[in-house]
């Protein structure tokens, strides 16, 4: 099966948010070529996932080093991705630096349409959730300024509504 395959699954069986989730399954429709790509100027899917450590209530999230937003881990997929969770895995795992990350079941948590500064005029991001391995310790990479540890509750200080809505709809399925 493809990652185009696979998204188109992903997306048939999420059923929340119906509305977005017809856009998308119109844009890959439109797009089965480069519509989960970086290279598609219409707009491409991308996959994501918030680093939860729930025993201790937190998530984890980066200062963002082209936005400076605090955000998730996520990116575009890449042509060794052979599912939209295994991207948002390994987005997740490069990002945070954190080893031994674990998706939550049940799929996508959410997901998020976005306008980006062009070329590329938005992104599809289908939204995950990752727990965090007891022994969690995070280390930066390249495309953060910075990461940190956040209580659910201080999200909404520092986070847009995005990520608010990601960790509201994730503590609901912890």
């Amino acid at each position: 099966m493809s990652l185009y395959d696979d998204a188109v699954l992903v997306l048939k069986g999420y059923e929340d948010q119906p509305e977005l989730r017809q856009y998308y399954l119109d844009h890959l429709s439109a797009h089965p070529e480069d519509g989960l790509w970086k290279a598609c100027t219409a707009g491409h899917v991308t996959a994501s996932a918030l680093v939860v450590d729930p025993a201790r209530g937190r998530v984890l999230l980066t200062l963002h080093k082209k936005l400076r937003m605090w955000l998730q881990m996520g990116g575009h997929c890449e042509p060794g991705d052979a599912t939209l969770a295994a991207a948002a895995l390994r987005e997740a795992t490069e990002e945070s630096g954190v080893p031994g990350l674990t998706l939550l079941t049940g799929g996508p948590i959410r997901l998020d349409r976005h306008p980006i500064p062009g070329p590329c005029t938005q992104h599809l991001d289908v939204q995950y959730a990752a727990l965090a391995p007891a022994d969690a310790v995070e280390a930066i990479s390249d495309e953060s300024l910075d990461l940190r540890w956040f209580a659910y509750d201080e999200v909404a200080g520092v986070a847009d509504e995005s990520v608010v809505r990601l960790v509201e709809q994730t503590r609901l399925r912890l």
